[in-house]
């Protein structure tokens, strides 16, 4: 049993050309996914190979095959990840490979010109990114850490106060100390 089935088309010039039906509904997608689950183990690797136009790895497990056609008929179904995550994913596979340390997550790139805007205690507090830190209350800063322990006067992360660090909690506290604004 194949989930794709195997069509002759004819082109402009007359000739035939193979293609494959598309999942172009979502409602064909249960009844695809559910299919896989009664293929034989030859059957998913030829359906693996029809997806993704190579063959599985060697020793795949056959749950492990399963997933990843899974994964590919959604793709097509639904659509596939975003550029950003993409691009995120990418970047830790070559942290993971050149350093082998991906438990730190990497700050947002802010750009100079970017506004970071918080309300803190009834006041709303905006910060401008310059090219060597931030500029808040006419003063330039280094840290943005330093500037969220100075409108709430206790020690927090920069980045999760402004909300540019995920977590559990919208605001944490940062083990690191605040520093000290620079000199304008």
């Amino acid at each position: 049993m194949t989930l794709l089935d195997d069509t002759v088309t004819t082109d402009s010039t007359g000739g035939a050309s193979a293609s494959a039906a598309r999942i172009d509904s979502k409602a064909e997608l249960p009844s695809r996914l559910a299919a896989l689950g009664s293929m034989d183990r030859d059957a998913l690797v030829a359906e693996w190979k029809r997806q993704f136009r190579a063959a599985p790895p060697d020793r795949i497990r056959r749950d492990l095959l399963e997933l990843g056609i899974a994964w590919k008929l959604q793709e097509k179904a639904l659509g596939g990840l975003k550029k950003a995550i993409a691009t995120e994913l990418r970047d830790l596979a070559e942290a993971l490979a050149t350093t082998g340390d991906i438990r730190r997550a990497r700050a947002p790139r802010l750009k100079p010109g970017a506004r970071l805007v918080r309300e803190w205690g009834g006041v709303t507090h905006e910060v401008t990114v310059t090219e060597g830190g931030f500029l808040w209350n006419g003063k330039a800063w280094t840290s943005l850490s330093a500037i969220a322990g100075e409108i709430t006067g206790a020690h927090w992360s920069g980045p999760r106060f402004f909300g540019l660090a995920g977590g559990s909690r919208t605001a944490g506290r940062s083990k690191a100390r605040a520093g000290a604004p620079a000199d304008a």
